[in-house]
């Protein structure tokens, strides 16, 4: 019986034998498993550089390079360093047992095979490496989260206090116009670190299942205009056209109001920090299947294929800094990912440098 975790899960059998192939094949497919082959220790390292599986079950008598060879290539590849090995082996066979956890398997199973034991051995090591991935992005979260605070918040709230010295300790100094200046700084520092903050609530919320998914009918030309209105003076003050190419009456979503509005929100802003004067942001939207597809795209600086590619990873540690240098920390699209797959939903960017993105998301329809 496979756990709920593992369900699912690639397993690669390797082993020149059809006998041992038929007959471990035939315990994966019976269970649920997707099974990958390979008769060879090279054809495995071929069949992993192509699809990593989740776990592999390694013969370690073949022709060629050997199973224990094999693991050890598989263990120097960034690749498959850590996929799981568990050595196939012949019972009583101590040495090469011995032999196999030096070469960096976790696990054997001997022949002949019993079925009960092949199964809870594949499961147990599955949900070990479910659980170390999990804590993975645990540890990850935690990091971005105290490097949002450490970095981003305390900087923001160190310039608010140069100001804040400026007109307590020498307003005497400065003219009226001069003040009004200094004070609409201190406005626009704070209307930008409150969004993020709002942002980072709403991510520890999120990492602890405490939002409600909680959707209704919507009618998106009525998001659409009530992000723009939010955002309109972002968009003034910086010379850029924003448009509503949603009609009227036209697409409706089943979609959580609060999350679907956080999404739209945060990829504007976004679009409005990386576009020059005189450019603009525009939302849109098409029908795809069961989904709205709603696009947001901005005739911005664009980004390279390997920013493109990092953008919606926890782990990634990506700066860029927008046309009138508004600082980011990526939290937004990190929020706007985990709340668009919530809804059951994807999110994806395109983007070519010096021409623009386009962030596109989906949610339901509503019948």
């Amino acid at each position: 019986m496979i756990s709920n975790n593992a369900s699912g899960s690639t397993i690669l059998i390797v082993d020149d034998n059809p006998t041992n192939l038929k007959v471990l094949f035939s315990y994966l497919k019976q269970t649920g498993f997707r099974t990958l082959i390979a008769t060879s220790g090279q054809a495995a390292i071929q069949q992993v550089n192509r699809l990593p599986p989740d776990l592999i079950l390694l013969d370690v008598m073949m022709p060629g390079i050997d199973g224990f060879e094999t693991c050890r290539r598989l263990k120097e590849n960034d690749l498959s360093k850590d996929i799981p090995i568990i050595f196939i082996t012949a019972l009583n066979d101590t040495a090469n047992k011995v032999k196999g956890f030096e070469a960096g398997g976790v696990d054997y199973i001997t022949k002949p095979f019993q079925q009960e034991e092949v199964l809870a051995r594949i499961n147990a090591h599955l949900t070990i490496q479910i659980q170390k991935r999990d804590l993975y992005e645990l540890n990850a979260t935690k990091d971005k989260f105290f490097s949002i605070i450490a970095h981003d918040l305390k900087g923001a709230l160190g310039g608010l206090l140069v100001f804040s010295d400026l007109l307590a300790t020498a307003m005497e100094d400065y003219n009226p116009t001069q003040i009004a200046q200094i004070a609409q700084k201190m406005n626009d520092s704070l209307k930008n670190k409150f969004k993020l903050l709002e942002n980072l609530l709403d991510w520890a919320r999120l990492q602890k299942g405490n939002i409600e998914y909680k959707p209704e009918k919507l009618d998106l030309y009525t998001l659409a205009e009530a992000n723009i209105e939010l955002l309109c003076d972002t968009a003034q003050s910086k010379e850029i056209t924003l448009i509503n190419t949603i009609k009227p009456d036209t697409f409706f979503i089943f979609a959580d109001p609060n999350m679907t509005q956080t999404i739209i929100r945060n990829l504007i802003a976004n679009a409005l920090k990386f576009t020059h004067p005189s450019g603009s942001v525009s939302i849109g939207a098409d029908h795809q299947n069961d989904f709205v597809a709603i696009a947001i795209i901005d005739t911005g600086i664009g980004m390279e294929p390997e920013i493109l590619k990092k953008l919606f990873k926890i782990e990634s540690k990506i700066k860029m800094v927008g046309t009138a240098n508004e600082r980011g920390t990526g939290l937004g699209l990190l929020l706007c990912k985990e709340m668009a797959e919530k809804q059951g939903g994807q999110i994806w960017a395109e983007s070519e440098v010096d021409k623009g993105s386009t962030f596109t998301f989906t949610v339901p329809i509503s019948s």
